[in-house]
């Protein structure tokens, strides 16, 4: 238990520096709006840092929060009736400081299902049927806290920023998962997309655990639309033995 607890004040205060120093960047067009979810979601986000252990196998690396996901619970891959019905999550959200009529953020109450939390939580819930099962093998982590939005309310991933941007957010972001690493001693890094796992790769260099990476589980994947959890669990097979 202390050993969970040492884990879980580890990943907090990582996870509370990270948040302050990309709230200090700006970003340019096509980027009008940024939601920061380590900040406006904190609640519920340590309730689920506080599922945190110390020599994990696996740690699950996301790429950043989705609309109908992370950015509603501050939980990775957080679609809200698995961070609700299997995490065990309900707490109250705040407003970001700046909103985009078109991706309003009510936490729990947010109608919408992310699909790619609905996913990769359900295939978890699935494969493992408690959260303290999981989370005694593997955790998730996105690399990068920030979602970005377009005028228009289109999703901006990481990879589309202007370059001076983008290596911005690498630093702050890569130092955060060294930390994490570090915190968490986990035995294989498992990016979930190659994004994540380019990321991990780049980030880690040298000192980096095997890396795996997952089938990502967005609905604008085309292999993924086409059986993402038989090809989720040939990984979960090969890093976890299930």
């Amino acid at each position: 238990m202390a050993a969970r607890k040492d884990a879980a004040e580890a990943v907090t205060r990582i996870s509370r520096a990270l948040s302050r120093k990309v709230d200090a960047l700006e970003f340019g067009a096509p980027v009008a709006f940024v939601y920061n979810p380590l900040d406006y979601a904190r609640a519920p986000h340590e309730r689920y840092l506080a599922f945190a252990r110390r020599g994990v196998d696996a740690l699950f690396l996301g790429m950043n929060p989705g609309p109908f996901g992370m950015a509603q619970t501050g939980v990775p891959f957080g679609e809200v009736a698995a961070v609700r019905d299997f995490l065990g999550i309900d707490a109250k959200v705040r407003a970001p400081r700046s909103v985009h009529p078109k991706r309003p953020i009510d936490g729990f109450a947010c109608t919408r299902s992310e699909v790619s939390g609905r996913r990769f939580w359900g295939l978890m819930a699935r494969e493992f049927e408690t959260p303290e099962r999981f989370f005694a093998r593997g955790f998730v982590w996105n690399w990068c806290p920030l979602a970005f939005m377009a005028e228009s309310g289109a999703n901006i991933t990481p990879d589309k920023l202007v370059r001076a941007e983008r290596e911005q957010i690498e630093e702050a972001c890569d130092d955060a998962l060294r930390s994490m690493v570090k915190a968490l001693e986990p035995r294989v890094i498992v990016g979930v997309g190659a994004f994540a796992s380019k990321c991990a790769a780049r980030a880690l260099g040298a000192d980096a655990p095997e890396i795996v990476t997952m089938l990502h589980p967005s609905p604008a994947s085309p292999a993924a639309n086409r059986g993402w959890d038989a090809e989720a669990r040939k990984a979960l097979v090969r890093v976890l033995g299930r």
